[in-house]
């Protein structure tokens, strides 16, 4: 169950305000609300600290990178944050634009072939663009793609979060062990499931992303090569028109061993990061390099080396 993040007359208070605001804006047009959502966020995410916590996490991993164009990015970001919240929560409308959205790429066909065959596949993804939109885009042409979520800590706002979510179609789980289980299950019977991988996860061992050590979970992996499921990076690129997307799904992960399959899985969604920085949700503590200094090892960049000490301080990966 989901924790009170304040005390419960605090947690209804922001439940209410929140649930104003999202029905006021999903009265209006689909083609307004969008980019009006993502014109409001940049002042909110300013004022809440997502603005400075994205430039800190720009200058992390592009030092060089001038200042105006960190704040660029960064208020790029914040705008696809607001698109993405209003988005999310208007499921009727997404699903039904998601017919435009035809699916791309070398691991489309292959979902179809697995699909066909019964055979489980696991899309894996991260924050960028819209995540959902995957699930949307191919929910709408008869897959019943199902996917983990991570409860938030105000109960009132997490129950009409969890009906956004499941809105899209498909089952949905919460990253808790009942819910982990019925994601397994889905696996074994051969069904669709998404997962993202892009938080930092403190249970995880230490991969490269984005030329930096970043804590990652391996589990995507460990179950692709448990159930034989097809292992398939899949992304969904915001338009140039700010409302639509690319759907892509690319080349299935050779499967090998863990470790390396994430390493790929974590080169996958760096490519797209670096090509579109603006569309990646940079607001996350994707690293806390101090964090790391003081429970993992001094970094090593060498895949085959499985041994990793744990952090006892863990968090839970999130959709």
């Amino acid at each position: 169950m989901p924790r009170h993040s304040r005390t419960p007359w605090q947690d209804r208070l922001v439940d209410r305000a929140v649930r104003l605001t999202i029905g006021a804006m999903l009265v209006l047009p689909y083609r307004w609300r969008v980019p009006l959502a993502g014109w409001l966020f940049r002042p909110v995410g300013r004022l809440v600290g997502y603005r400075d916590r994205a430039e800190e996490n720009l200058t992390y991993i592009f030092p060089d990178m001038p200042a105006p164009e960190r704040r660029r990015i960064a208020r790029a970001v914040l705008d696809n944050f607001g698109r993405v919240l209003i988005e999310n929560y208007g499921t009727a409308d997404q699903l039904a634009r998601a017919h435009r959205w035809q699916p791309e790429g070398a691991g489309f066909a292959r979902a179809e072939e697995a699909r066909a065959a019964g055979r489980p596949i696991l899309l894996v993804s991260g924050h960028f663009g819209n995540y959902q939109a995957v699930r949307a885009a191919l929910n709408v042409r008869g897959y019943a793609v199902g996917g983990l979520y991570r409860a938030m800590n105000n109960p009132y706002l997490n129950d009409h979060y969890v009906a956004s979510v499941a809105g899209i179609g498909g089952p949905v789980y919460p990253r808790d062990r009942r819910g982990l289980a019925g994601f397994v299950k889905t696996l074994r019977q051969g069904g669709q499931t998404a997962m993202l991988i892009d938080q930092y996860f403190a249970d995880g061992v230490q991969l490269d992303f984005m030329g930096q050590p970043a804590p990652t979970s391996l589990s995507a992996a460990e179950m692709a090569l448990k159930y034989d499921a097809l292992l398939i990076p899949a992304y969904a690129e915001r338009s140039e028109n700010g409302l639509d997307f690319t759907i892509t799904l690319e080349e299935p992960i050779v499967h090998s061993d863990p470790r390396r399959m994430t390493q790929a899985l974590n080169h996958s969604l760096a490519a797209r990061v670096q090509a579109r920085p603006g569309q990646w949700f940079w607001v996350h503590r994707r690293w806390k390099p101090g964090r790391q200094a003081r429970y993992f090892p001094p970094y090593e960049p060498d895949e085959d080396r499985l041994e990793q000490e744990r952090d006892p301080d863990q968090s839970p990966e999130g959709c």
